[in-house]
């Protein structure tokens, strides 16, 4: 079932309340105050240091086991070392890494297009819209991209096998994310040759060399059959791993629909915003994004700081009456299959239009 999550205007002291980004300012304040925005350019180096020496390990391992079934196990590494590399061109596209525009693009390019087949520049786009108006049902791309609903008024626009996919979302949204890294590549393709790039020939190059160089390798030191398992294993092992990373994000938290004025940018991040309880592993395989309520808050801040930043906003959501929801790991993926299958209820008992028209009352 989604969180239960009260409207914070409703809560918090209206004296206190002087204008629309009143809250936020005086978090951001104290935010300021520790140097939590302050970019450490070393850190990030040495992230980037360890991501190359997880890159090496897993060639070594390629070269040195040869035309084995064993390598499926190197396709798993693999496939998590792109999901680590995704954390890079992240941080760099939102200035979290360096504020230099040059150094910046340079990392986006070459972990997005060149390291795992992502189109830098669609992502920024996309990713930046996302952030804007977040569980937004007609502004958020990552809504708008699912074939899964998260309202059922979404359900009319679903033809042939999505109406199925729907149905039995709660399960299927979880499987499907096997394809997800295929359907990356598929729009860093489309995007390109439509025009929705910058710079298309510098995309198009980083794409088409690590296609020749990738297949190359793969096709040349695997016998057919095993390089298309070992295909096959990556590309899933990434596309499960980046959906495991964003599902428990945004999923079953608050779905926002129209103008909603009467948010502010602190109420409109925390509330559709979910935490995974922090823990060394925890951080390292999220990159830091199970900081999502403050990383939503505060974009441009490195990574390393997301830790103190949280207790900072927990401490002033709880000042203020702000729901802050943070969960664990296993539940956070528990609530997201909830709230999946609570939504498409109305798909399994053939109520859909009736359910629509109540839900339009209710508005």
């Amino acid at each position: 079932m989604q969180p239960q999550i009260q409207q914070a205007g409703a809560v918090a002291d209206a004296g206190q309340r002087t204008g629309a980004s009143a809250s936020f300012a005086e978090l951001l304040k104290r935010v300021k105050a520790e140097g939590l925005l302050d970019l450490d350019p070393r850190y990030y180096v040495g992230r980037l240091a360890l991501n190359t020496t997880l890159l090496l390990v897993g060639f070594a391992a390629f070269f040195a086991l040869g035309d084995s079934w064993w390598q499926l196990l190197t396709a798993l590494w693999m496939g998590l070392c792109g999901g680590q590399s995704a954390f890079m061109w992240h941080d760099a596209g939102h200035k979290a890494m360096f504020r230099g525009k040059k150094a910046a693009s340079a990392v986006g390019y070459i972990h997005a297009n060149l390291i795992n087949g992502v189109s830098y520049g669609w992502w920024v786009n996309h990713h930046n819209r996302h952030h804007s108006n977040p569980n937004h049902l007609d502004m958020d791309p990552d809504i708008g991209r699912r074939t899964a609903i998260f309202d059922i008024k979404q359900y009319p626009s679903r033809r042939g096998t999505q109406k199925f996919v729907v149905r039995y979302q709660s399960v299927l949204f979880f499987v499907l994310l096997v394809l997800e890294n295929f359907k990356m590549l598929r729009t860093a393709v489309v995007s390109i040759a439509q025009g929705k790039t910058k710079r298309p020939v510098l995309e198009s190059f980083l794409l088409l060399l690590r296609a020749t160089v990738y297949l190359t390798l793969v096709f040349t030191v695997l016998s057919p059959g095993l390089a298309i398992a070992f295909l096959a294993v990556q590309h899933a092992c990434l596309g499960v791993y980046f959906g495991m990373i964003f599902a428990p994000n945004h999923k079953g938290m608050q779905v926002r629909d129209g103008e909603e004025e009467s948010l502010d940018w602190l109420e409109r991040q925390v509330l559709t915003s979910r935490n995974i309880r922090p823990n060394r592993l925890v951080d390292f395989l999220y990159g830091g994004l199970n900081y999502q309520v403050e990383h939503h808050l505060f974009p441009a801040m490195p990574q390393k700081n997301l830790p103190r930043a949280r207790e900072l906003t927990r401490e002033y959501c709880a000042e203020r009456g702000v729901p802050y929801h943070e969960v664990g790991f296993w539940a956070s993926y528990k609530e997201v299959a909830s709230y999946l299958h609570e939504v498409s209820a109305p798909v399994r008992r053939g109520d859909v239009e009736e359910e629509i028209r109540r839900a339009a009352r209710a508005a």
